[in-house]
């Protein structure tokens, strides 16, 4: 019976190794089970086409201990099922798994002893009669759901294994009942909709009632006909399938019409009726109020279905919100807005195709009116027919073919290796239903029209743009993202041409002889001026050329509007190119012309030139440009006109699309940025002129007149006249600078403009505790002003505003300063000092926190010593002097003393000197007073001498006159021991020992630098300006969605322990980098061995999981606690209602927060065999268990036994944490697999993005950090979106700033935060304002969700175009008509790659991610619609920087292959001999200016502007020096190379994909062939080549030494030493002698392992080859093509070296014929002498030998005649060298791009080994001087210091 499934295993088996081949667990988690406890996993390693079993297993694990008969009798019910479900076992691991269950049962079999089957029944009557009967409403909710699920399964158990006649009336009646009430088992999310008896505090909110009374009124819908289905059995279902479905609410009547899953409608139930509950808060003004709001429902319904609106008004189709005169508009809106939400909650990938959905909805609402409104079908003509539709007919025939198309699509993408013409992403499929075209899919979907017919042939990799298509295939749709830097020009072309005219008109005014800006008005020169027209015609020529060709794939998905305006641009760009030169060459005729137009000014009009005409009319449409520039009411007016005459206007000026409408800014915003963009052109083009342009006039000028023929090599143009090759050698880089340096100008006026804004936000007014100290007495009235809301009550307001209750203030700081001391920031010392008491009971004045009045006694007691003798005039003026003194102390000793002080005569009655003596006892009295008594007796006497001591010192020392006012026996009775342990007492006890014994400053508490930094922003924060908060009940609900794969969740005690090789542990490293938050720990555990708080401890410092959880939650803190202070006012904490205010307080919580993590392998991670996915389970339901309101949603994919076959289904499901284990929440079936379709991060958040609620959203990142102070001022935050912005349209994404925690790990993670801190900062403050163009650039920015939800989600996931997914959302929110802020009154924290791998693969990502947005149709389309200035703002701050990054690397090259051309052709000497060109230093001071972005200053400006407003310019220049001699300038040198070049890459060639950087802490030494493999192509071949420049500019060059060009070197030597050997600086232990050894031994086996099928790149250099070559395999023709002519740049080495050997004596072209030939003939030797040692070496040693030793000896013989005849050839030998070596790697990048012609013809091998030689040698070249540094120890040393902090190096 138990055992069908399989023979009995052997004695000793364990059970665990059938569930998977090895035991594999997570031994240090909370949930770990003992070795031979296999209870939990059987439950939950259930196979997925077994799911249905997995709750008979729990529930069989739950009564184990209480019945082992009854859960044997559940396991084997379990197992008959599961052989019923799955006979064959075709299910993945089914059969294993049924075997596992056969041998439970079999040896459970005999141990349970009972009564058989009889004992489940009567199991089940007392189960039910004891918690279900009697206790079921008076048990919690929670406790409640797990009862009634047990019932549930305990009965159907019970069914199956007793007889039905054996089950008595009595039991079948509780089954009923049971089953009545089986809602009651479905966990809940934050709803609990179905509980029964005392409900939750939640429930019981009017808004809710009012809600749930809006949605359930279905009264007078009809109501569908039921189809009668048989019942399907299915436990695991979150509800049951039943015959028919009960329509309680609008939710279930759409669901029985459409057929909504019923998950997806439990979703959206609680999704609605939160929505409407807190928008309902809003809007009521009575709070117990349980009627809904006509109002509320009608805004819900405006937001939701605004671009549903708007699309219908763009294709000028009606929209179907009918509203029938004998319907309640409040039903039907309610229906409008359920309908659009279910569709969205199961659409799927299609959420990312906002107006799929709203064709989707308007045909819906089309059914949705007919039935209501007794409509006509649209079709059939017939009225419409009410019939229940199947659970998932929506999901089958409307979601999925829209998915299957993206599935199609997606695989046509393979991998990113497709070109982006070659297939349709989410954008072209979207844009689809941007025309008319959408309405022919019909309704129902039509799946045989063009939209969802794929193509029969996949489209080649490398298919250019231009190539015609086969088969069925779809084009683009209104863009195609061609790989091509062409797209720089055309998305900016405006920019280009400016700069182009500029230019222009600069050379032209530099080359008249006084070289000012007045000869403009010389008739010539401005006759001269005027070409630029003609070079703007050429320039809008190629434009319009570009936007035919680029689109061309695209013209069929196109309106033939569009078309026409594409042709019609071109015809009349041709014409104007033509017309204009023709009238100027005309108008030369008569040059008088121009004067005679000018002194007529227009009157004479008939007779001027046709070219004045012409240049009239060319700039009408920039006139009309410009005044609609400067009156952007008019034209956002213009936009929405339906005039024809505008249309036509506007259909000429931009193409019409949906998106990029209506996106002018203010008059006041748009006259900030053209301001800021006004002035710093000015400072760029006055630079450019008189710095880059004018000097280099005078020597281009003689250059040109200087007659050149002395050559020394063959020139192939001898004849070219006016030395033009010279010319433009050195003009290029001139010009290069010219078109990049606005990036470095832009970052001097970001720096300045940012610091200004920054002063005027009052950042930075408290920098240090000791500003703190001297405002805080302001704090709480700041506080209360900005962070309370606003009261009614005039006495309560009155009181707050005269700063004299600070109880609130104190509440909410002693919570922050007691969330630092679990975080383990401070110690309980420190925690003592900076809690701020409670008010006294009278109000009268403010009570300090002890830290500000630290030290303040002993100072007065010194100061008291030094008063002996004087006048009371001159203590007083001392102690007023300091306000601390003034306010606190003679406060507190005022009545004593009150006479003396009155009457001039303190000093004289008192004894000031006796005051110390005095505080000594009273400190012996306060420590004996908080002592415990355990002799009471002797205690008090104790307290009675300390008394007595006291007195008889105030008496006879103190005061002079003591013994008149004090007799002694009033000493003798009753004293109060007991009172100390009151606690209020024994506080302020400890308070004033404290008050007398702290020695220490007030800038010196705390300690930890955290935590002074967070006190400090606090406090500034209050002084900042921000929207007033709201009550809790009033603010915006919002959710947090952090997005979650596999990365660390806890650290486990083996990770913290495990060593690395140098024998450093995780545990060590921190113990070192963070030593007072340990001992902090230390102290507060008071254990030695806490394993469990010791992981937490660890993981809350490094970028894990657990610690964005914990930050989070702070939220939910705050919350609570605003809820408390705005019920209870000032007495909460002592009111009788405690427990009300509480769970009032959780419900408004739940009400306003929700959690989600999304984490979409977490289904997989339960099931999985692997030690570390195992692990991460364990710890995601860890962190569940810990935080109940935490929720996680996951992609389970499950197998489905359909006719005896497996198939694999997919499901989004929300869990949260239970008892022990998860609980299933919604389960909601997808269309298919969600993650094959984009990219990986915005297809895990937009599949949990259903289970998040409220109206905002905000995204976290899993390394992110939160602060409970931060939290606190969530809510004056989400004020951002409702307060008016004054003509601005309200934010749809509010930005916040982040702190970079990472930043005291190593000196590179402090480069990286310090970079991060001012692009978080100052950058993004400039871009929101005055700029205009900040968009979201990842987390933590706070979306408008309902907006976004209704437009695409938070971020778009097309495969390899939106790698940079967060970018994209704020294009798609702006190009929408959003809005973009940025605050800094709060921050969240942030974590950055630490190590140098880490952080360029970083960089390379984000390169690679801005080389696609270049080609995408977002920046086409936003640098299009922008105005002017602001398309320059949003170039220059998003690929702008990029290409800037490029350019400044060509630069580079252009100068020195320049040079090159100029010293290897021997003109140098002659041109230098010219006093004029000699003395000049115009190209110096040029290239000076791009040695500045080269060598990282530009990206240092703006931190150090940032950190001398935060922190004060000492600090801010301490920093700068101290990271120049840490290398910070190598450091961003070298990234400037991994910027370039995968930019360049990724934009020629594609091959851009997510790079996973790790974000553990790097304290592991890198092998030299890791660092080779990820910077051989990136940084060491392009260094080498720099190198070799340098020589030979340096050797042939002579002249070139003492040109003023010298010192300009410098820069090009650190560019390349940064290239060469910044990996291994920052390598930890790159020095050091036994790693460097070690290193070579790995290189070298790694570059002679053979590569091949399953080898790794890392394990072999072929594997490795082979993989950097893949972006050439799938290239275009115009890649390779580009790609051979750079490699040819390196036979100018040879050519012009060749010339300059000493054997050569003649220029003829013989000479470079001949090279050739001794290098095919070296090559072809080589080849045969490898083919020979491979063939004959073995066999016919002997004869292999003789041609080697006769080559060797040839080769002897031909240098000795050389040595002979021409003398001595060392220096030919060195050259040589030069010669042939980069031509032989110029050979191998042309046959690396002409790889399938050498496969072809049998030379791919050779040339294989050809390029391994060359990688031992470049490999050689960067060892040699590691390996000379390693040897002295000192460098190792100097390194370590370099590195890391001096903490970890001391440890170290």
């Amino acid at each position: 019976m138990a055992s069908s499934s399989g023979s009995k295993p052997e004695p000793g088996f364990s059970p665990l190794q059938l569930l998977s081949k090895k035991v594999t667990r997570a031994k240090t988690t909370m949930v770990d089970l003992p070795n031979n406890d296999t209870s939990a996993v059987d439950s939950e390693q259930v196979p997925s086409s077994l799911a249905a079993i997995a709750p008979i297993l729990r529930v069989a694990n739950e009564v184990q201990k209480e019945n082992p008969r009854v859960a044997y009798l559940c396991r084997y019910h379990a197992h008959k099922k599961a052989c019923a479900m799955d006979p064959t076992s075709a299910g993945q691991d089914a059969g294993r798994f049924k075997f596992f269950l056969s041998w439970r049962l079999e040896e459970e079999k005999d141990k349970p002893a009972g009564t058989g089957f009889t004992e489940i029944l009567l199991y089940y009557r007392r189960f039910y009669e004891q918690k279900i009967k009697d206790d079921q409403y008076t048990k919690k909710l929670e406790e409640k759901t797990k009862i009634y699920r047990i019932a549930i399964v305990l009965y159907d158990v019970l069914k199956n294994v007793v007889q039905s006649s054996e089950i008595d009336d009595q039991t079948k009646r509780y089954a009923e009942e049971v089953e009545r009430n089986r809602e009651q088992s479905v966990p809940y999310n934050i709803l609990p909709l179905h509980a029964v008896g005392v409900k939750p505090p939640i429930m019981e909110l009017p808004e809710i009632k009012a809600a749930l009374q809006a949605i359930r009124n279905v009264g007078n819908l009809p109501m569908p006909q039921v189809r009668e289905v048989a019942k399907v059995e299915d436990d695991n279902l979150v509800m049951p399938k039943e015959s028919s479905q009960s329509v309680t609410d609008i939710l279930d009547w759409l669901s029985s019409v459409f057929g909504f899953q019923k998950g997806n409608v439990a979703n959206q139930r609680e999704h609605l009726i939160l929505l409407l509950a807190n928008m309902y808060m809003r809007n009521s003004h009575d709070e117990n109020s349980t009627e809904s709001n006509d109002h509320t429902v009608e805004q819900l319904m405006e937001k939701i279905l605004k671009n549903y609106q708007s699309w219908c008004n763009y294709l000028h189709r009606k929209h179907n919100l009918e509203f029938p005169t004998n319907r309640e508009r409040q039903q039907l809106r309610l229906i409008y807005i359920t309908l659009y939400l279910l569709i969205w909650g199961e659409a799927s990938n299609v959420r990312f195709m906002p107006e799929c959905l709203c064709y989707i909805f308007h045909r819906m609402a089309s059914e949705v009116s007919g039935i209501l409104g007794g409509n006509a079908h649209p079709v059939g003509g017939d009225t419409y027919k009410l019939e229940e539709a199947g659970d998932e007919s929506f999901l089958g025939n409307v979601i999925t073919p829209f998915y299957q198309v993206l599935r199609e699509e997606a695989k046509r993408n393979e991998g990113g290796k497709t070109s982006h013409s070659g297939w349709r992403n989410y954008d072209d499929l979207n844009e689809y239903f941007w025309s008319d075209k959408c309405f022919e899919l019909g309704w129902p979907l039509n799946t045989t029209a063009d939209f969802f017919v794929q193509p029969d042939d996949p489209q080649p990799a490398n298919a250019h743009v231009s190539q015609g298509t086969t088969g069925k295939m779809r084009r683009k749709t209104n863009f195609v993202e061609v790989r091509t830097f062409l797209h720089l020009y055309r998305s900016f072309d405006r920019m280009w041409i400016f700069f182009i005219l500029a230019f222009q008109v600069m050379v032209i005014v530099a080359w008249t002889p006084s070289g000012s800006v007045i000869a403009l008005f010389d008739e010539h020169v401005f006759r001269q001026v005027l070409t630029i027209f003609i070079t703007h015609a050429f320039l809008n020529f190629l434009r319009a050329s570009l936007d035919i060709i680029l689109s061309l794939n695209a013209w069929k998905s196109m309106r033939y509007t569009q078309i026409l305006r594409y042709i019609l641009k071109f015809v009349m760009a041709a014409v104007w190119a033509i017309v204009l030169p023709i009238s100027y060459f005309s108008l030369m005729q008569y040059p008088t012309q121009v004067l005679k137009f000018l002194s007529s000014q227009g009157r004479d009009w008939r007779n001027q030139s046709f070219f004045n005409y012409a240049i009239a009319i060319y700039m009408i449409p920039n006139v009309l440009g410009a005044i609609l520039f400067f009156v952007p009411h008019l034209r956002r007016t213009m936009d929405r006109s339906t005039m024809f005459p505008i249309t036509v206007l506007m259909w000429w000026a931009q193409p019409k699309l949906y998106v990029g409408r209506d996106m002018q800014e203010d008059i006041f915003s748009l006259l900030k940025y053209t301001m800021f963009w006004i002035m710093l052109l000015v400072c760029k083009l006055a630079f450019s002129y008189y710095v880059e342009i004018l000097p280099l006039v005078g020597p281009t000028r003689s250059i040109l007149e200087m007659h050149l023929d002395n050559y020394q090599w063959h020139e192939f143009f001898p004849h070219l006249t006016h030395n033009i090759g010279v010319v433009i050698a050195i003009w290029a880089p001139i010009v290069l600078v010219y078109f990049m340096d606005t990036q470095i100008w832009y970052a001097i006026f970001c720096s300045l403009c940012g610091g200004i804004y920054g002063i005027f936000s009052r950042l930075g007014e408290i920098q240090t505790l000791g500003m703190l100290q001297s405002r805080f007495d302001t704090v709480p009235k700041a506080f209360t002003e900005h962070l309370l809301p606003s009261s009614s009550d005039a006495n309560q307001a009155r009181r707050r505003q005269q700063g004299k209750n600070i109880s609130d203030f104190s509440r909410m700081w002693n919570k922050f300063i007691q969330t630092m001391r679990e975080e383990d920031l401070i110690s309980d010392r420190e925690r003592d000092l900076l809690l701020v008491p409670s008010s006294s009971s009278d109000g009268s004045f403010v009570q300090w926190p002890l830290f500000l009045l630290a030290s303040k006694i002993p100072i007065a007691l010194d100061w008291a010593k030094d008063f002996k003798g004087k006048e009371d005039a001159d203590l007083f003026e001392k102690i007023k002097s300091d306000p601390i003194h003034k306010q606190q102390i003679i406060q507190q000793i005022f009545r004593e003393v009150a006479n003396s002080i009155q009457q001039h005569i303190f000093l004289t009655e008192f004894k000031t000197s006796e005051l110390p003596s005095l505080i000594e006892m009273l400190e012996k009295l306060l420590k004996k007073l908080l002592t415990d008594n355990v002799d009471a007796r002797q205690y008090k006497s104790k307290i009675k001498y300390d008394l007595h001591q006291i007195m008889e010192i105030i008496i006879k020392k103190v005061m002079r006159n003591g013994h008149k006012i004090l007799e002694e026996k009033l000493m003798s009775k009753n004293i109060g021991i007991n009172l100390t342990k009151v606690k209020c007492l024994r506080a302020k006890v400890s308070r004033l020992l404290l008050l007398l014994t702290v020695k220490e400053s007030a800038i010196d508490v705390p300690s930890n630098l955290e935590a002074r930094r967070r006190i400090t922003l606090f406090a500034n924060s209050l002084f900042m300006r921000m929207p007033g908060a709201p009550t809790v009940r009033n603010m915006l609900s919002f959710s947090v969605l952090t997005p979650y794969y596999k990365e660390d969740v806890l650290y486990s005690t083996e990770d913290l322990n495990r060593e690395n090789e140098d024998g450093i542990s995780i545990k060590f490293y921190l113990q070192k980098i963070y030593p007072d938050e340990w001992t902090n720990f230390r102290d507060r555990m008071k254990k030695d061995e806490l394993e469990w708080e010791e992981r937490l401890w660890a993981s809350y410092r490094g970028q894990t999981l657990a610690r964005t959880v914990r930050g989070m939650m702070r939220y939910r803190q705050a919350l609570e606690l605003q809820c408390r202070l705005d019920k209870a006012g000032d007495n909460a904490l002592n009111d009788e209602d405690e427990k009300a205010i509480t769970e009032s307080a959780q419900a408004l919580a739940d009400l306003k927060f929700t959690y989600v993590v999304s984490c979409q392998g977490y289904g997989n991670q339960k099931k999985s065999s692997d030690a570390r996915e195992r692990s991460c389970y364990s710890n995601v339901l860890n962190l569940m268990l810990m935080y109940p309101s935490l929720r996680v949603a996951y992609i389970d994919e499950r197998e489905e036994i359909v006719n005896g076959k497996s198939q694999k289904s997919c499901y989004s499901v929300l869990v949260k944490g239970g008892d022990t284990l998860d609980e299933e929440i919604y389960r909601i079936k997808l269309p298919g697999p969600p993650m094959e379709i984009g990219e990986g991060k915005p297809e895990n958040q937009n599949h949990a993005i259903i289970f998040t609620r409220g109206e905002a959203l905000q995204t976290i990142d899993m390394n992110q950090d939160n602060y409970f102070e931060e939290a606190f001022k969530m809510r004056n935050v989400l004020e951002e979106f409702r307060k008016d912005h004054c003509g601005q349209r309200k934010p749809t994404i509010l930005g916040l700033r982040e702190h970079i925690y990472t930043g005291s790990v190593s000196s590179l993670a402090w480069f990286m935060s310090n970079q991060e801190a001012s692009f978080v900062t100052i950058s993004q403050r400039i871009l929101a304002n005055p700029l205009r163009v900040r968009f979201h650039y990842g987390h933590p920015d706070i979306f408008d969700r309902i907006f976004h939800i209704t437009r695409g989600g938070i971020g778009k996931a097309s495969r390899t175009i939106n790698l940079s997914e967060d970018i994209f959302s704020g294009f798609n929110s702006t190009l929408r008509e959003g809005s973009i802020t940025h605050h800094e009154y709060i921050q969240v924290g942030k974590g950055r790659d630490v190590g140098m791998n880490q952080i360029s693969l970083f960089e390379a990502k984000v390169a690679n991610g801005n080389g696609e947005q270049t080609l995408s149709r977002d920046v086409y389309r936003l640098g299009r619609q922008f105005d002017f200035y602001r398309m320059l703002s949003f170039y220059f701050t998003t690929v702008g920087f990029y290409f800037s990054s490029m350019v400044t690397v060509i630069t580079v090259y252009v100068f020195f292959y320049g040079r090159l051309y100029i010293v290897m052709g021997g003109l140098e000497r002659e041109i230098l001999q010219n006093l004029s060109i000699c003395q000049t230093k115009a190209l110096e001071k040029a290239l000076a200016s791009q040695s500045v972005f080269q060598l990282g200053f530009a990206l240092m400006l703006p931190m150090l502007m940032e950190t001398g407003l935060e922190k004060g310019s000492r600090t801010a220049l301490l920093d700068f020096v101290i990271m120049q001699l840490q290398l910070a300038s190598m450091f961003f040198a070298f990234q400037l190379g991994t910027k370039a070049h995968f930019y360049g890459r990724t934009i020629l060639h594609g091959g851009s994909r997510y790079r996973a950087t790790g974000r553990g802490f790097v304290v592991f030494h890198a092998k030299f062939s890791d660092n080779y493999r990820l910077y051989s192509r990136s940084h060491f071949v392009k260094g080498l080549e720099l190198f070799s420049l340098l020589i030979i500019n340096e050797v042939c060059g002579e002249s070139y030494c003492s040109s003023n060009l010298y010192s300009f070197t410098f820069s090009m030597w650190f560019l390349v030493a940064s290239w060469l050997f910044a990996p291994f600086v920052f390598n930890p232990s790159g020095f050091d002698w036994q790693k460097t050894v070690e290193d070579w031994a790995d290189w070298k086996r790694w570059m002679g392992t053979h590569g091949g099928s399953g080898i790794q790149p890392d394990k072999s250099w072929e594997s490795w080859w082979e993989e950097e070559q893949e972006h050439l395999k799938n290239t275009n023709i115009t890649g390779r093509i580009l790609e051979i002519i750079l490699a040819f740049c390196f036979v100018i080495y040879q050519y012009g070296i060749l010339y300059h050997l000493q054997i050569v004596g003649h220029s003829k072209i013989l000479i470079y014929g001949l090279s050739w030939a001794v290098l095919l003939t070296t090559l072809l030797v080589l080849k045969m002498v490898s083919m020979g040692s491979r063939r004959f070496s073995r066999d016919m040693q002997p004869i292999f030998r003789t041609p080697k030793a006769i080559l060797f000896l040839g080769f002897l013989l031909v240098m000795t005649v050389l040595f002979v005849v021409r003398g001595p050839v060392a220096s030919d030998i060195f050259a040589a060298v030069f010669v042939f070596l980069p031509t032989g790697w110029a050979l191998i990048l042309v046959g690396q791009a002409c790889r399938p012609l050498l496969e072809r013809s049998g030379l791919w091998d050779s040339l294989k080994e050809l390029a391994r030689a060359y990688e031992y040698i470049m490999g050689f070249l960067l060892f040699m001087p590691i390996a000379v540094l390693s040897w002295f120890p000192f460098v190792s040393e100097f390194q370590t210091r370099l590195l890391f902090n001096q903490a970890f190096s001391r440890g170290l």
